[in-house]
């Protein structure tokens, strides 16, 4: 590793420790402060802390790296996403903001659905809080690879001290500051890159002469690859475009719209949020077409080969170590950890409130105090980060592979029944219930039972069409039916539903 890039890293994990330290003295004394924040984020950190948590390192690894092999047919799923968090910021934010603290002052997703269905049998607190933890497990540990492989790529470092680096110091900032210091710290990562997601593809656009020079050049290797349709079907676009509807069920987005300081402060939120998401996915997609034409004309160095072959998801990697100095590309590869960290950070607090709030708090120690709690949030963390370091052990680990099933899972098991609970007052939890499990089993046997026919065999429909699809409209449907064949909510229930309804119009 050289010196500069060294410095930059160095001054990288200093910043995020600090952030961790203020937020300590900040919001901690209680569970609601440690796991929520207080429910006081302003909107430019409620919405970039949101848009960084989202992204991962899939907006500077994995986006890129579609597009180089690709070409322009793989912005199909950025303007999915792009849609579907518009959707959640206009469906879901308002109301979900307002009746988590209508309900009982839920500060969970689970503890949400349990009170706005008044569900003393804990059913669905349980079955969602498993879903959270084994699958944000996963999560967590799918982010630790890609820094292991990180520091093993980039660096030339270790990749097992890559996965403790990572993990070490995502966790010392969440046990130190919380929902508080994890949001702080979003914010900054996600200005990290958004500076870089501008800067990549500029400087390496006037090194290929400019958009002529790009069309040029991919024009010559295959035309296909200038065209939204170039090798994609109709099946192919909505499959990809549905990762939008993944938006309204994860845990770790929509908590940042129970956590802002007021239902006002949505629409500023929604307009630096997606005006972000916007820049950066452009400049992600542009990274990658650019990235083509860049190694195109110049070659690709001996060393970002392996066995010979170059992987596409590296090209943000080549460009910014070669185009720029050490300093700055010590910046710009903080921006791939900011990435990554952002949401390792976010599915650890996620998982470590179920562990706390949803089974700690209700099943072993009812009467646990506030400081008890923290702690035992503060435990969850390291528990779960040490999990997801003994998952991603193996260098060769698939565990990647389920980001996109996890994805699903919960767009397909929650989505569903959050926009419904906030929206019709005649849902039950049978309903909820219902929809949770159909969804999340639908999911499951669409990417793993193999049924369609094919040259090589059978293979799962998820080969077909992305799982999110059956699965969200299963849950939808299943909700609807449920709802219409169990006895109706309580009254109580019922009018706490159209007091929030009421309190919306009036903010509106």
């Amino acid at each position: 590793m050289e010196f500069g890039t060294g410095v930059s890293l160095a001054a990288y994990f200093i910043v995020m420790i600090g952030i961790g330290l203020y937020g300590f003295k900040q919001s901690t004394s209680d569970s609601a402060g440690y796991l929520l924040g207080g429910r006081k984020l302003g909107p430019a950190v409620t919405s970039l802390s949101a848009g960084a948590s989202d992204m991962s390192g899939w907006m500077l690894l994995g986006l890129p790296g579609a597009m180089f092999v690709s070409g322009l047919s793989a912005a199909w799923i950025a303007i999915g996403l792009l849609i579907g968090a518009f959707a959640n910021y206009l469906i879901v934010a308002p109301r979900l903001r307002v009746y988590t603290e209508t309900a009982k002052d839920a500060i969970t997703i689970p503890d949400y659905f349990e009170k706005r269905f008044d569900d003393t049998s804990h059913l669905l607190r349980v079955i969602s809080s498993i879903v959270i933890i084994l699958f944000f497990t996963l999560y967590t540990s799918s982010g630790v690879v890609a820094g292991g492989k990180l520091f093993d790529s980039a660096f030339g470092l270790p990749y097992e001290l890559g996965l403790f680096v990572t993990a070490g110091v995502v966790v010392l900032y969440t046990l130190l500051g919380g929902f508080m210091a994890v949001s702080m710290t979003d914010f900054v990562q996600g200005c990290i890159m958004f500076v870089a997601l501008i800067l990549v593809p500029l400087v390496a656009l006037t090194g290929v002469g400019g958009t002529g020079g790009v069309t040029a050049t991919l024009n010559d290797i295959d035309p296909s690859l200038l065209s939204l349709f170039g090798g994609v079907g109709l099946v192919g676009i909505i499959s990809a475009m549905s990762w939008g509807l993944g938006y309204f069920g994860q845990p770790h987005i929509i908590v940042r719209f129970m956590a802002i300081r007021s239902v006002k402060d949505i629409p500023a939120a929604r307009n630096i949020g997606m005006s972000w998401m916007l820049v950066t996915i452009v400049g992600a997609l542009a990274t990658g077409l650019v990235g083509l034409a860049w190694v195109t004309q110049n070659g690709i160095p001996e060393n970002y080969l392996v066995n010979g072959a170059f992987d596409g998801e590296t090209i943000f990697i080549v460009l910014s170590q070669i185009l720029f100095n050490p300093f700055i590309g010590g910046f710009l590869l903080a921006a791939i950890l900011a990435a990554i960290m952002s949401t390792i950070s976010s599915q650890l607090l996620v998982s470590s409130s179920s562990l706390t709030e949803d089974f700690y708090k209700i099943f072993l120690r009812k009467s646990a105090s506030q400081k008890e709690l923290v702690a035992v949030g503060r435990l969850a963390v390291v528990v779960v980060a040490f999990i997801a370091i003994a998952l991603a052990w193996n260098p060769d680990s698939n565990v990647l592979t389920l980001v996109s099933n996890a994805w699903a899972g919960f767009g397909a098991a929650f989505g569903p029944v959050v926009i419904l609970s906030l929206f019709w007052k005649k849902m039950t939890r049978w309903g909820a219930l219902a929809g949770m499990v159909l969804g999340a089993a639908t999911v499951l046997a669409w990417t793993y039972i193999p049924v369609l026919p094919t040259d090589d065999g059978l293979e799962p429909l998820g080969s077909w069409l992305y799982s999110i699809v059956p699965g969200f409209i299963f849950c939808f449907v299943a909700i609807v039916v449920f709802s219409w064949l169990s006895p109706g909510p309580k009254q109580s229930i019922k009018d706490t539903h159209d007091g929030v309804a009421k309190q919306m119009g009036a903010s509106q």
